[in-house]
């Protein structure tokens, strides 16, 4: 990298950081470098801006449709009983919500994807808001997902949600990669209210790209979400998906949240390797705070049982 490109980049990381909008010529500056290093820290410097050196994660029961639902309690470190799958029907969506819900108790219980609520409802408007309502008030305390990736109308989406009283616990870019994802992340930042009725931004694919992806990709990824998408206040790795190493290096890279960390793991580990324990550690090996939080994004103490709003 030249001395003129590597000041120029240097000068845009530097506005960045101190709360600067970046300017087109600035963005061209930032996704046009190859500088990994200079990427992540101007990323972390602005997450820790929004969120100091706190670091929320959610630890996940899945209950996929049609099969049984957990008997007894759930673990008391459980924030989220989180429904997968994809509904047949508008009653078997509500049915699962209630049934989950009456399984959970205080846990809080998410589930389904707007794409496929929509599917669901014919993309009829006026079907697909009542469906919502009805999720809700089965229960439902956020929907699991909405994609960025295919999404027609967001305006008319992200207002049909703020209209049902449901918020979206991420929105995801779908399987979109390198610039196909890059301008996806552009087109939401540009997108009025969003933060407002989507808690994260997942900017890592959902579904394993081909060819792979490179932990130089992902994190480069991460890292651009959190300079260029400044209105919706997280981002979030998937621990399942991507594993705690990754998940724990993106928390230097703009990341601040870690979603679907299991409630179990194998028994033959012992607790001291159990994903709870591993979580902690990561965090605090990448030097910030641990937060456990529950599916409504409130801080919770999995000691106790108490909450405490984690000031989203």
């Amino acid at each position: 990298m030249s001395e003129d490109v590597t000041a120029a980049l240097e000068q845009v990381v530097e506005n960045v950081t101190n709360g600067v909008s970046p300017s087109e010529a600035d963005v061209a500056q930032l996704v046009g470098s190859p500088d990994l290093i200079a990427l992540g820290m101007a990323a972390d410097v602005v997450r820790r801006r929004r969120h100091g050196d706190r670091v929320t994660f959610v630890q996940i029961v899945e209950a996929p449709l049609g099969a049984a639902l957990p008997e007894g309690p759930l673990p008391a470190q459980t924030g989220e009983l989180r429904v997968t799958g994809r509904p047949e029907s508008d009653a078997v969506a509500v049915g699962a919500i209630r049934a989950a819900v009456a399984c959970a108790g205080v846990v809080p219980v998410t589930g389904f994807s707007f794409a496929d609520l929509d599917d669901l409802s014919g993309h009829n408007v006026g079907r697909l808001a009542k469906l919502l309502s009805a999720l809700r008030e089965a229960g439902l305390a956020q929907l699991g997902e909405v994609s960025a990736e295919g999404l027609q109308d967001p305006d008319a989406a992200l207002a049909l949600l703020r209209d049902s009283g449901l918020v979206a616990a991420r929105l995801t870019l779908g399987a979109a990669t390198g610039t196909v994802g890059l301008s996806l992340m552009r087109q939401v930042a540009s997108w009025h209210g969003v933060g407002e009725v989507c808690r994260c931004l997942a900017p890592l694919p959902r579904v394993a790209p081909s060819p792979p992806s490179t932990g130089y990709a992902d994190l480069r990824q991460v890292a651009l979400a959190r300079l260029l998408v400044d209105n919706i206040d997280s981002i979030q790795v998937d621990w399942a998906l991507y594993g705690p190493k990754l998940a724990q290096v993106a928390l230097t890279f703009g990341a601040d949240d870690v979603d679907a960390v299991p409630v179990a793991g194998a028994k033959e580990q012992g607790w001291r390797r159990s994903p709870g324990e591993v979580i902690l550690r990561n965090i605090a090996g990448a030097g910030f705070t641990a937060v456990p939080r529950n599916g409504r994004f409130e801080a919770v103490d999995v000691g106790t049982g108490s909450e405490r709003h984690a000031g989203r």
